[in-house]
C-alpha cells in the first residue's frame, strides 16, 4: 500500500521485486513501452466512452503488484538491474512475432519485449490503437507460454510517463523550464553527448524522436537513441566552424537494414549583430546507404554561446521550426521531434547553456490583444477630444425683449 503522491525510488523497486527472484518460476517477461501512466488504464477504458484497449487476462486478473508511480531513473535502469540480479539468458524480442518463440526451461530466461511505440501523444485515437495492439501482443505471448506449461512472471512498464501531473502545494510560474536551468519532471534520460578527447562538443536531447517513411512505416528512435543507446555516433564531427551529429541505426524496423540521420550545424560571424551565431543548416537521412533525403531547416539558430530549444520540430506546416524537403527523396519522409534541445559549440561542464527558444515573445494572442487595445484607446481618446471641444452660446433669448439674432459669422 502506497500513500498518494509517493514515487517509488530505485532502491524501493529492487526490494519490491525480490519475491519475483525467490519464487519457483525463473522465467521473467519484461514488456517495455515508450510511455505509460496509471491513469491510462482508466482514461482509455470503456467508462470514458472509449473501447477498452486492455483486454487480456494477465493485466485484468493476474497482477499482484501495481505501482502507480515509479521514478523515471529507476525504470531506465530496470533492465540492467534485472540482468545483474540473476544468471539470466537474455532474449530480445523486437519484431513482435511470437509464433516461433522457443523458451529453454532448463535455464533462467529474461524476455525483453519492445512494444509498439505510441505515435506522439497528440493523437488520442492513434495512441488508443497502439495500446490495443500492444495488449494483443502481450496476450499472444503469455497465452503461448501458458499452453506450453511454462511458469513465468510479467512486468509491464514504460521508459517514461505519458501523463505528468503537477505537484500540489507548489507555485508554478509561466516560465521557460529548459534543461539549462532545471531538470523537468518528465526527464527520464540524460542527453546524448559526443566527445572529442575529454571535451564534450555536441549535446542532443529530444522527448520524442520519430519518423514515418512513405506514409506507412513508423520508426520511433527515442529509446534506441537515449535509453538502450543502440546508436552509432562515431561518424560525428566537431570543429570551431562546422559540426555534424551523425546517428546511425542498424535495423531500426523490419525492411530497413540501416538508417543514418545527420544534423549539420555551422558557427558563423554576422556583422549585423557583431557576434557569432550557431545555425542548424540542414538535416539529412540516408536509408540503406543509398536513398538520400535532405531537408533545409528554418528558424533554428542561436548565439554561439547558447543552446537551441524548440517544442516542436518537423515536416508539418504547423510546427514553429520546420524541416523543408530540398529533394524528391525527402518528400517520402515525415519527421516529428518534440522538445528538441541541441548545442554544437562552446559546451562547458558537459551541460546545456542557456537556451534560445524558437517561440517568440509576441504570440498571435498577444498581438491580437495589443491591436484591440490600441483601437479601443483610439476611440476613447477621440471621444474625450470631442467632449473637450463642445461649446455653448454666450448670448441667450430674453422673453421680454426682441428675438435674439446670432449672425453665422459668430
Amino acid at each position: 500500500a502506497l500513500h498518494e503522491g509517493h514515487v517509488v525510488s530505485a532502491q524501493e523497486l529492487t526490494v519490491l521485486l525480490q519475491p519475483v527472484f525467490t519464487q519457483n518460476s525463473r522465467n521473467l517477461i519484461l514488456f517495455l513501452q515508450d510511455t505509460l501512466s496509471i491513469d491510462d488504464f482508466t482514461y482509455l477504458s470503456a467508462s470514458y466512452g472509449n473501447k477498452n484497449p486492455f483486454q487480456n487476462e494477465i493485466l485484468q486478473s493476474s497482477s499482484s503488484l501495481v505501482l502507480p508511480a515509479v521514478d523515471c531513473k529507476a525504470t531506465s535502469y530496470l533492465l540492467s538491474f534485472l540482468q545483474e540480479s540473476g544468471d539470466w539468458k537474455l532474449i530480445n524480442i523486437t519484431n513482435l512475432d511470437v509464433s516461433q518463440l522457443e523458451v529453454n526451461t532448463s535455464k533462467s530466461n529474461l524476455l525483453v519485449v519492445q512494444l509498439k511505440p505510441l505515435v506522439s501523444g497528440l493523437n488520442e485515437i492513434s495512441n488508443l490503437e497502439a495500446i490495443a495492439e500492444n495488449d494483443k501482443i502481450i496476450g499472444r505471448l503469455t497465452t503461448d507460454l501458458q499452453e506450453q506449461g511454462i511458469n513465468f512472471s510479467v512486468i509491464y512498464t514504460a521508459v517514461r510517463p505519458s501523463r505528468i501531473s503537477r505537484r500540489t502545494g507548489e507555485v508554478w510560474e509561466l516560465r521557460r523550464q529548459l534543461m539549462a536551468t532545471e531538470e523537468e519532471d518528465s526527464l527520464s534520460y540524460p542527453p546524448l553527448n559526443v566527445t572529442t578527447g575529454n571535451d564534450t562538443c555536441i549535446l542532443f536531447y529530444v522527448r520524442n524522436f520519430s519518423l514515418k517513411a512513405n506514409n506507412s512505416v513508423f520508426i520511433d528512435l527515442t529509446n534506441m537513441t537515449f535509453v538502450t543507446q543502440n546508436v552509432d555516433i562515431s561518424s560525428s564531427e566537431c570543429s570551431d566552424i562546422n559540426t555534424t551529429l551523425s546517428l546511425k541505426y542498424t535495423k531500426p524496423v523490419n525492411g530497413i537494414s540501416s538508417l543514418e540521420i545527420r544534423f549539420l550545424m555551422t558557427n558563423k560571424f554576422y556583422e549585423g549583430s557583431a557576434r557569432n551565431w550557431s545555425t542548424l543548416d540542414s538535416v539529412e537521412i540516408v536509408q540503406d546507404g543509398e536513398k538520400f533525403a535532405k531537408f533545409n531547416v528554418s528558424v533554428i539558430s542561436a548565439p554561439a554561446e547558447y543552446s537551441f530549444h524548440c517544442q516542436l520540430v518537423g515536416t508539418s506546416n504547423l510546427y514553429p521550426a520546420r524541416l523543408v524537403p530540398s529533394n524528391n527523396e525527402a518528400k517520402n519522409w515525415d519527421v516529428f521531434i518534440s522538445r528538441l534541445q541541441i548545442q554544437g559549440f562552446n559546451i562547458e561542464n558537459n551541460q546545456f547553456s542557456y537556451a534560445s527558444d524558437c517561440t517568440g515573445f509576441f504570440t498571435p494572442g498577444i498581438w491580437m490583444g495589443l491591436v484591440t487595445s490600441t483601437v479601443l484607446l483610439w476611440i476613447l481618446a477621440y471621444g474625450i477630444y470631442m467632449i473637450m471641444h463642445l461649446t455653448t452660446n454666450n448670448r441667450f433669448d430674453d422673453p421680454k425683449g426682441p428675438a435674439l439674432a446670432v449672425p453665422q459669422t459668430e
